[in-house]
């Protein structure tokens, strides 16, 4: 009698056990789709966010860039501190070349010279959207967000390039209809809104019932 009690109880504690870890497998599964769910909305306002990050350092390279005068340039340096940490040693020889050019050369002139030099290269260089429009303008085929980082850094070796910022302005072009974007098993493709939509073929050529 001993025996069928203890079977007994065991196969009770093994229902108990069973229907325990039935429940935390549901609970799990369930807390598994709710992180996933605020993972998607958090990785969109991290998209939304790189974004408007990129028009931003692109509005502050064409405001506080080459043509700024150098008072501007003087007093929007400590808003920028990453910039005169990461060279410090440039920031130096500009304010040297500054000295040197006061004692050397009138203010006036100086001063005409300055802006015309900052004007033709603001005009010069171009911003990274309008490279990466221009690159898939010109291709005829999908290109990824590394195959056109590539590229650009080829063409434009003197500016740095990296690939996550050109995804996330490759996604902006996408929200404002410039781009359009596709999906090839895990990678995906990006074209340019005029390329992208094939034209239909136009049915000219009919007979003419004489």
């Amino acid at each position: 009698m001993s025996e069928v009690s203890s079977n007994s109880h065991s196969t009770e504690l093994t229902s108990q056990y069973i229907a325990q870890v039935t429940g935390d497998l549901e609970r799990n599964a369930k807390e598994q789709e709710r992180v996933g769910a605020e993972i998607e909305a958090l990785q969109e306002q991290l998209l939304a966010l790189r974004h408007d990050h990129t028009v931003l350092v692109n509005m502050q390279d064409a405001l506080g860039g080459p043509g700024s005068t150098p008072g501007a340039e003087a007093a929007a340096a400590p808003s920028v501190p990453h910039q005169v940490s990461a060279e410090p040693k440039q920031s130096k020889g500009k304010k040297a070349a500054a000295t040197g050019a006061k004692k050397t050369a009138p203010k006036k002139p100086a001063a005409k010279t300055s802006s015309v030099k900052a004007s033709t290269a603001a005009a010069a260089k171009p911003t990274l959207v309008e490279l990466i429009r221009g690159h898939l303008e010109k291709q005829t085929e999908p290109r990824s967000a590394a195959e056109i980082t590539t590229a650009l850094t080829q063409a434009h070796p003197d500016r740095s390039v990296k690939t996550t910022v050109v995804r996330t302005t490759l996604e902006g072009l996408v929200a404002k209809s410039h781009a359009h974007r596709t999906k090839q098993g895990s990678s995906v493709f990006y074209t340019t809104a005029v390329n992208s939509e094939p034209a239909p073929a136009e049915p000219q050529q009919e007979t003419v019932s004489g």
